[in-house]
């Protein structure tokens, strides 16, 4: 990667800039999957998960400029968490007031009968970790030697032995794991441009 982490806005701080595209188009591809999956997992069909999912961004965006970043305050999926139930919640009481259409008939008994919030924000936290690390992988895939990338998922994500590993690619134990390290640092900077830190006074 050519910016430092250290250095680089995060992902959080640069959607203060409206006309900072980029960011917004990372921002949906990273966080509008985990809202989504979230949604469909409340018992939603697939066109009313989207539009829950269009709420939550909406919300994001019409908050964005009165965030004060302090991770002392949690984290930004933690909000988001909380903004995507208030919006499920908003979705369940305009059903309720509507006339009930085929096919709808299911939604409102589903949402009324939710599991228990620790099994929601357990679901979501992972949902959060499997879909950052899904975009993260996406993002840094090209950047490696497929041998390299090969011997990193192997062993990282399939929890395959690095012998057996170094002896399937033709390369050394310690390249194997030299491999997998050097991924793992790649991935862990790619997600700390994230920057999940929970906004202030939203």
């Amino acid at each position: 990667m050519t910016d430092n982490p250290v250095t680089r806005p995060t992902l959080l701080l640069r959607l203060r800039d409206a006309q900072d595209h980029g960011a917004w188009t990372q921002f949906v591809e990273v966080y509008s999957p985990l809202v989504y999956r979230y949604a469909l997992k409340r018992g939603l069909q697939d066109a009313d998960a989207a539009d829950v999912t269009q709420e939550v961004l909406r919300k994001v965006s019409k908050s964005i400029g009165q965030w004060n970043y302090d991770p002392r305050n949690g984290k930004f999926r933690g909000w988001l968490f909380t903004v995507a139930r208030s919006k499920l919640a908003d979705f369940a009481n305009l059903r309720r007031r509507m006339p009930q259409g085929s096919g709808d008939s299911d939604v409102r008994e589903i949402l009324e009968n939710q599991a228990e919030a620790n099994e929601e924000e357990a679901f979501w936290e992972h949902e959060y970790q499997r879909r950052v690390f899904q975009w993260a992988a996406e993002q840094l895939r090209g950047q490696f030697q497929s041998a390299t990338w090969e011997a990193f998922w192997r062993t990282a994500v399939q929890n395959e032995e690095a012998g057996a590993v170094a002896a399937a690619l033709g390369m050394s134990v310690g390249a194997v794991y030299v491999a997998k390290s050097r991924v793992l640092a790649k991935l862990k900077e790619k997600v700390q441009e994230l920057g999940d830190a929970v906004p202030d006074g939203c």
